[in-house]
């Protein structure tokens, strides 16, 4: 599969920018705070029965990486902010069911981004699940 040309990285900066431009930001902010709020909580209190924890944390961590490209940060922002709200289409007190909607939801944003989830996010991922990467990272710092 043959990589990136010039004219898609010029496409991709100008459809960045145009979306910078929109209102689309707050939005973005939003769910920002509700991930940063509720991640690692939701995450340390259901990671072993929730078969894609290492995704979703692999996604949090290109979501707050600085390098990660403002479409690919809004995708997952807004994935990882479904993941954590409360209440969605399926309860997740539901063992067995409750998180399939969430997985529904987690998997295709990555499928639509799944080139800028580095080594880098997955390595972080798995070091957190294993207990080598504290459970509540800076949110500033790249990965």
């Amino acid at each position: 599969m043959k990589g990136p040309t010039r004219g898609d990285k010029e496409l991709q900066e100008n459809a960045d920018q145009v979306l910078a431009d929109s209102n689309l930001p707050q939005v973005m902010a939003r769910n920002e705070t509700r991930v940063q709020k509720g991640f690692w909580a939701k995450i340390a209190r259901y990671a072993r029965w929730i078969p894609f924890s290492e995704d979703a944390i692999a996604a949090y961590y290109c979501a707050f990486d600085k390098n990660t490209p403002f479409r690919v940060r809004g995708t997952l922002l807004a994935a990882l902010a479904y993941f954590i709200m409360p209440a969605d289409l399926i309860p997740d007190i539901i063992l067995g069911l409750g998180f399939t909607d969430d997985a529904a939801v987690v998997a295709t944003a990555i499928a639509l981004v799944r080139n800028s989830i580095l080594p880098e996010h997955r390595l972080k991922a798995r070091q957190a699940l294993d207990g080598e990467e504290e459970m509540t990272p800076d949110q500033n710092s790249a990965a």
